[in-house]
């Protein structure tokens, strides 16, 4: 029998976990409505309360981003087909232009976030540089790392959030390298965690061939002055060696990726040698509508009252999970909350309870984690009420002991898995 590559194994595992979901009905679902409320769906015929959106301030349902996206299109068509590096239609200029206000930084609108590292990061790093890579950092970050490699650039990968590991490497590296990119996530999609952002631009500091490169789609719109996230919530000036990439297809209510600069001379760079800038379509009318509709909003005082409305309903699931004694894996204050089941099985079991209960909400098992470090992913946003957080938690701490049981599994099992203290 042939033996298959590292490549093909995965691809068959992820093949079959995909199939495995999509089996049960716990993934690959369409929904059956001809409306959304931002709450309720319907999959296979049952009514749904949803807890897997990652638009926390529910802002794609603001009637001023639907009627800027409606505008847009009445002005400028369904799209406008031609690419950024000849010719951008007038709409671009505008929100280009609000998310400067915004970030108070040079900044470029990309398609998407993927795309946007795509362009970022092939030209900022160096042939002689080398990046390293926290462990939990994005897959699109990751990805586009891969594209170094094919020039020989030094890449390595480091514990999560290890800054002792982290300082050891920038010593030893800056001995044969021009510069050290560490690249992180702002909030990690996983667990909902934090990097140690006022520590790191320490280390800026302290080493000059540091520098620091942070994907905070997940940190966009929900925190910060004016929603510029959670990494420009940390700073109180803008670091010179630090480059910041955020989403606006989350809480932002629209779409692309917003690609922040230290200075002119690097975003000008970016901008016209950056390959998805070149060659990618553009962002269409409706969108750009949506987002300038949207930059207006976070411009606004209202900006600070929604965000506060999220903090109360993120303080208040943190409250009612330690209060029903669940496996909460990190208690913080983002809107990304990731409960421990352990083993698959009692992934795949729970996810089938819960829609039956009348709750969906995303499964993450391996290989988007470890094998026993299964778990229930749930996002909030402010759809969502106080009474549908806690009937949500109610019934995964009422069931997840009937899950644990029908796999011959336990809570301290949990606890081992994910070092947890009980």
């Amino acid at each position: 029998m042939e033996l298959k590559s590292k490549h093909e194994q995965i691809l068959d595992i992820v093949d079959e976990v995909s199939s495995t979901v999509s089996k049960l009905g716990i993934a690959y679902c369409t929904t059956e409505d001809y409306e959304l409320d931002g709450r309720i769906v319907h999959i296979n015929g049952q009514e749904l309360l949803s807890f897997g959106s990652c638009s926390y301030l529910g802002l794609e349902l603001d009637p001023r981003l639907k009627a800027g996206a409606i505008d847009a299109v009445q002005r400028y068509g369904t799209q406008f087909s031609s690419s950024r590096s000849y010719l951008s239609v007038s709409l671009y200029s505008e929100i280009e232009n609000l998310l400067g206000q915004m970030f108070n930084q040079p900044i470029v609108l990309a398609p998407t976030t993927t795309l946007g590292h795509l362009s970022n990061i092939p030209v900022l790093i160096g042939d002689n540089d080398a990046v390293i890579l926290d462990s939990q950092v994005h897959e699109c970050v990751q990805t586009s790392v891969q594209l170094l490699k094919t020039r020989n650039v030094t890449v390595e990968l480091i514990r999560h959030n290890r800054l002792d590991m982290l300082e050891e490497r920038i010593k030893t590296l800056s001995e044969t390298h021009k510069k050290i990119w560490y690249m992180a996530d702002g909030v990690y999609s996983m667990y909902g965690d934090f990097p140690p952002i006022k520590e790191l631009v320490q280390l800026m500091n302290k080493y000059e061939q540091f520098y620091l490169y942070v994907d905070d789609a997940h940190g966009m719109s929900w925190t910060g002055k004016n929603g510029t996230g959670y990494v420009m919530s940390q700073l109180t000036t803008y670091p010179e060696k630090l480059y910041l990439v955020c989403g606006l297809a989350k809480a932002f209510g629209s779409a692309g990726g917003v690609l922040v600069f230290p200075d002119e001379a690097s975003r000008n760079k970016v901008r016209h040698c950056g390959k998805t800038m070149i060659f990618s379509g553009p962002i269409q009318p409706a969108v750009l509508g949506a987002s300038i509709s949207s930059a207006k909003i976070h411009l606004s005082g209202e900006i600070t009252k929604l965000q506060n409305d999220l903090l109360k309903r993120m303080e208040f699931f943190n409250k009612t999970a330690r209060a029903l004694g669940l496996p909460l894996i990190t208690e913080t204050n983002s809107p990304i909350f990731f409960i421990g089941v352990g083993k698959p099985d009692v992934g795949y079991n729970m996810i089938k309870r819960m829609m039956q209960l009348g709750f969906y909400f995303n499964l993450s098992v391996f290989p988007s984690v470890s094998y026993k470090n299964t778990g229930l992913r749930i996002p909030l946003t402010l759809h969502h009420t106080f009474a549908d957080i806690e009937n949500l938690l109610k019934a995964i701490a009422e069931q997840l002991p009937y899950a644990l049981n029908d796999s011959h599994s336990n809570m301290n099992e949990i606890y081992k898995s994910f070092k947890l203290v009980a």
